[in-house]
């Protein structure tokens, strides 16, 4: 077990994925955040969606699985939406941070928030068949590269969502191990069409 303790903002789409692998993985100690409860619109995508879980909370249901499969790891349930007011209090003791958020504005709270604290962050996003995935170290300006333009929020479809959080999880990994990916580079995967790229930013 990794004597990390790793935090998971959103438990959606990537998030339950990535906490699914996580909990498989073994680290000390994994925080879950997210203030949205499942509905049937979420069933397409989400792992944790299912006819027993709608309208319940999302981080509730991440710890709930987590003692089904690995009572070791601690996991923290916070049933709020990450925001500047509670930003610092759920980063600042974690040792990883992975983003898994549905919204630019949330993800920017989180990156800064991160780069304060000196905490490596994960960053994920899916769209229609695309994943992309990177790490953003503390001072990188990977993400206002990223959304300089307001971005179009797409569809996806069921397979998408756990390819992204493996890409993510592959990352993490590494970090856990004590390795440190390469800064500013951006992997994207295309599902529809099996592509793979890397972009370096400056």
């Amino acid at each position: 077990m990794f004597d990390k303790k790793v935090l998971v903002a959103g438990c959606g789409g990537l998030g339950g994925y990535i906490i699914e692998m996580l909990l498989r993985l073994g680290v000390r100690e994994i925080t879950a955040v997210d203030g949205d409860a499942f509905d049937e619109s979420n069933m397409n995508r989400q792992i944790y969606a299912t006819r027993y879980t709608i309208g319940k909370n999302k981080a509730e249901i991440a710890a709930q699985r987590a003692l089904e499969i690995n009572p070791e790891i601690k996991i923290n349930a916070i049933t709020q939406f990450i925001d500047q007011d509670n930003v610092d209090s759920i980063v600042h003791e974690c040792d990883i941070a992975i983003d898994a958020l549905d919204n630019i504005e949330s993800r920017k709270l989180l990156a800064a928030s991160c780069s304060k604290y000196g905490i490596p962050m994960v960053y994920g996003a899916i769209g229609d068949f695309t994943a992309q995935a990177a790490v953003i170290y503390p001072g990188d300006k990977l993400l206002e590269e990223l959304y300089k333009a307001k971005a179009e929020k797409l569809n996806t479809v069921s397979f998408v969502p756990p390819f992204c959080a493996s890409m993510q999880l592959s990352l993490v990994y590494s970090l856990l191990k004590g390795e440190k990916p390469e800064s500013n580079k951006l992997y994207i995967a295309g599902l529809d069409d099996l592509f793979f790229q890397e972009v370096k930013f400056k």
